[in-house]
């Protein structure tokens, strides 16, 4: 079905040091990397890449642990879901492709990837765009309860002994449904063959136990490498592009260009017509925005 929604992405599978990344690929030109965020996969993009595609060689991945990418077995200090290494595998990806050098662009938790992969591999990352995130480490410092009743998902998923895993697999098209829906307001419905694909993919008690990894490791392990470029002065010197949603909890509860302007030294960007989903609600918009911020990184 996402050959439908993509056509013309070849599709292949990399081994980034014996991951297998799911990876589909179009275009031609300067490379640039999609990233997707939960409960999805690089379906989220099938709108917004065609269109980079006419000017770009887009790069479009499931994250490990997503899609039908692989899932590696975790650890006790959930090291194998952190951020650096689910951005290891991504630049392997564009290395294995033959760009040594490339944009990325990341909503959700992809947008988190990305960010430590502009950190940790400066001279690999030419721009970065980021779509309704600040970065984990501003969130979870200035959590209140509005941030807990909106983003309970974050603390609901790293709980332990197997919990969130269970409640879960109990009914995860119930889950997609239910989290996808209620972050969604007033933009283009989400596409059933997409929607049906991350059913499909995050059914699997694999998928759901990598993703619950997946947010474990970003209150622990990645807090500890992000306080600790914090301590160092590390920033995110490649361009940042900021987009987020008018109507989704980072836009109205954060000054996200502000936050933003702590963590990285070029930022702009802007507000969407839509909640959460940038890509799917609002795709020629969040398109128009990519296309003009690649092509003025490339002057």
């Amino acid at each position: 079905m996402s050959d439908q929604l993509l056509t013309g992405f070849d599709r292949r599978t990399i081994d980034a040091d014996g991951v297998g990344i799911n990876v589909r690929v179009a275009g031609d030109g300067p490379p640039v990397l999609l990233l997707h965020g939960y409960p999805q996969t690089h379906l989220i993009w099938h709108h917004v890449a065609p269109l980079l595609a006419a000017t770009h060689t887009v790069v479009l991945t499931d994250l490990r642990g997503y899609g039908d990418s692989d899932k590696p077995p975790s650890d006790a200090g959930h090291a194998p879901y952190a951020k650096r290494s689910m951005a290891h595998d991504e630049l392997l990806v564009m290395r294995q492709l033959g760009f040594e050098r490339f944009a990325v662009a990341g909503h959700d938790r992809g947008g988190r990837v990305a960010h430590r992969l502009a950190l940790d591999h400066p001279k690999a990352v030419r721009a970065l765009a980021v779509l309704d995130i600040v970065p984990t480490r501003y969130a979870l410092q200035n959590a209140d309860a509005a941030f807990g009743q909106g983003y309970y998902h974050w603390f609901f998923l790293t709980a332990g002994n197997g919990i969130p895993e269970h409640l879960i697999g109990q009914d995860p098209e119930f889950w997609i449904r239910a989290r996808m829906g209620a972050r969604h307001c007033g933009g283009m419905p989400f596409h059933p063959s997409a929607q049906a694909e991350y059913i499909r993919c995050f059914s699997h008690p694999d998928a759901i136990h990598a993703s619950c990894e997946d947010y474990r490791a970003a209150a622990t392990v990645d807090l500890e490498h992000d306080d600790a470029d914090a301590s160092a002065g590390h920033r995110v010197s490649a361009p940042v592009l900021a987009l987020w949603g008018e109507h989704s909890f980072v836009g109205r509860h954060y000054d996200v260009l502000e936050v933003w302007r702590d963590y990285a030294d070029h930022v702009h960007g802007q507000a969407l017509p839509c909640d959460h989903y940038l890509p799917e609600e609002a795709p020629v918009q969040t398109a128009q925005q990519l296309q003009a911020f690649l092509t003025e990184q490339r002057r």
